[in-house]
Formats: structure tokens, sequence, C-alpha cells
């Protein structure tokens, strides 16, 4: 546990680090902020996860692989997202919600369908990796097309500051590359010293990566997105939650199941109630990044006591507490479907307004 103080500082400035340096590279290379939070600041941030998670499939501890990818997505969306809104309201960008959160919805049914026979093989890895390739090209392409239209129109003002100290795209690479290395040291120490508590209590290694290491490998994108929403970069602090999640399911697991010795074989606990979980919050963002274009205040609250619904569930189980189930009577009898007609509604009497504000 010595390492937790160094391994948070860590994250910090990687953190601060990676934003900086992103953000000025995006107008560089006229690529838009959206598209580097999607893609350069998610992809950098999620590998802790790709690392922890393709050395347990490599060494055949499944269960951390698996629960390391659902955990994290889980985590991002209610904790991070809860987290950030609550610093300060989010504005969703339009092509989030045309275009990312369907696919992410997308990439996480289609996980669980190839899950339902009880294992991921080397084959539905490779469709995972293929679809990553992809979507990579397809946002870079749409970035800069957008970009050169805006510039035609807007005019060829100067993009970034040209007295600034961090203006040239060779110190902006050093500062993403700095900063990606102390996020993944800084998660690597901050894993390492939660891991070895959890073993000592006795935890099962599915809830060990469900819990300790999806929370210690995401610690990257928590650092990043708060980092990003207290400067006002709330395209990055959104777009890097939305692509880590799909970074986890096409990258870390597609490269883990395509390397593995053998199929990963999905515990029948995961198929029956965390994957179900991870694609009903996948979802949720539907509805929420729908109305208004804008994750409010209180919508990150009930995102942050989700998850905290979430982990006292798996507390409660693994500890075979007397608790569990009148707590999952009350969940699923009440507070789920409360939220989801709350949710339903607030999506209708927006689509109305849209359709009366249209109307002739």
């Amino acid at each position: 546990m010595i390492w937790f103080i160094p391994g948070l500082i860590a994250l910090v400035l990687g953190a601060e680090l990676l934003v900086r340096g992103a953000s000025k590279l995006a107008l560089s290379f006229g690529i838009s902020p959206l598209v580097v939070g999607l893609t350069v600041v998610a992809f950098g941030t999620s590998s802790p996860e790709l690392a922890v998670s393709v050395q347990s499939a490599w060494s055949g501890r499944v269960d951390i692989a698996l629960g390391n990818v659902i955990g994290s997505n889980i985590f991002n969306i209610l904790f991070i997202l809860g987290v950030s809104a609550l610093i300060t309201p989010l504005v969703v960008h339009r092509q989030l919600v045309r275009q990312e959160v369907p696919l992410l919805v997308g990439v996480s049914l289609l996980l669980w369908a190839l899950s339902s026979d009880g294992g991921i093989g080397h084959v539905d890895g490779l469709i995972f990796v293929t679809l990553l390739v992809g979507y990579t090209v397809l946002v870079i392409r749409q970035s800069r097309r957008e970009t050169a239209a805006d510039r035609e129109v807007n005019g060829e003002a100067p993009l970034i500051d040209e007295q600034a100290w961090d203006r040239h795209w060779g110190v902006q690479l050093l500062l993403v590359v700095a900063g990606l290395a102390l996020l993944i040291l800084g998660s690597n120490w901050l894993v390492d010293a939660a891991v070895t508590l959890a073993r000592q209590l006795g935890m099962s290694e599915l809830i060990v990566g469900l819990t300790i290491v999806a929370i210690g490998t995401s610690l990257p994108e928590v650092a990043t997105s708060v980092m990003a929403a207290l400067r006002g970069q709330r395209d990055i602090a959104v777009g890097n939650v939305i692509g880590s999640c799909i970074f986890n399911i096409l990258a870390v697991l597609g490269i883990s199941a395509s390397i593995a010795p053998g199929a990963l074989l999905v515990p029948s606990s995961l198929l029956a109630f965390d994957l179900p979980v991870m694609v009903a919050v996948t979802v949720a963002c539907l509805p929420i990044f729908f109305t208004g274009h804008l994750i409010a205040r209180w919508e990150g609250g009930v995102f942050l006591a989700y998850y905290i619904a979430y982990t006292t569930y798996l507390i409660l189980d693994v500890t075979g507490h007397d608790a569990q189930t009148g707590f999952s009577i009350v969940m699923s009898g009440f507070v789920l479907p409360l939220t989801a007609v709350t949710l339903a509604v607030l999506a209708w009497r927006h689509w109305q307004g849209l359709r009366q504000g249209h109307a002739p």
C-alpha cells in the first residue's frame, strides 16, 4: 500500500500533461478535440486495461481479464461521468448522440451475444479488432473533413497561440507521451497495491477484476476526465469516457481473445448479472445524452448513486450478507423501474418539444 500516494500523484500529473498535449496536438493537426478525446486520449488512458487484460488472458486468469473490461465500462459511465457532471454540467457533442453512443450500445450487445455460448474465441476477438480499426479510420477522416470545412467558412485564423511555450507539435507530442507514461506507471502502482490487499481478504478473481482492478485501471480516465472538466474541455471529458468504453471492448477484449491460448470462458455469474448491467447503463446514456445534449448535475448524481448501489450489491453478494435479498428486491422492483420510466418520460417530452419547435 506504500505505492498508493505516489501512484495518485503520478495519475494527476499525467492527466494534466495528457489533456494539455492532446488538445493542442489536435489543433496543430486539424483534428477536433472531440475526436482526440475519442481516440488518442481514450485509447491512451485505456492502456492499463489493455496491459492487465492481455497479461491475465495469456496467463490463464480469464476472470480478471473479463472482469476488468466489464467493470471498467460500468465504472467509466456511472462513476466518471457522474463525478465529472457533478463538477460541471457536461455538454454532449451531437456526434456522440448520433454515432458514438449507438456504436457503444451496438458493440456491447455484440459482446453479450458472442458471450452467450459461454466463451469468447479467437474469431470473436478478431471481429472486435477489425471493428476498432474501421472505427478509428472513420472518426479521423470525419474530423479532418469537418475541420477543413470550418476553416473555409470562418477563415484561416490561427488555431493555437503562436507565443505559447507548447505551440510546437514536437513539444505537444512529448507532453502526450510523458502524460501516458505517468498514467500507466501510477495506475500500475495502485493496482498492484489493491490486488495484494484484495487477495489477502480472500476475494475471488472475478470480483477483484470487476472492482479493484477495474477501478484501478480506470483511474487514468478518472483523472483525465475530471481534469478536462475543470479546464472547461468538456468534449474531451465526455469523449474520453465513451471512447474508452469502445476501446475496452474492441481493443482490450479483442486483443486478449485473439492472443489467449484458448477461448475466454465467461463465468455464468458475469453473463447473468454484470454483463447485462453494463449493457443497461450503456443504453441509459442514449436518453440522458439526447435530452438537451447535456448531462446535468442531477443526472450525474443518479449515475454516481447507481455505481454505489452496484458496488454495494457485489459486496453483499461476496460476503453473503443477509441484506442482499432485500436490497435486490428494492433495486429490481422499485428503483430500476422508476428510473427507466423517468428517462423514458424525459426523452418523450424532449422529442415532443423538438417536434413542436419544427412545426410550421
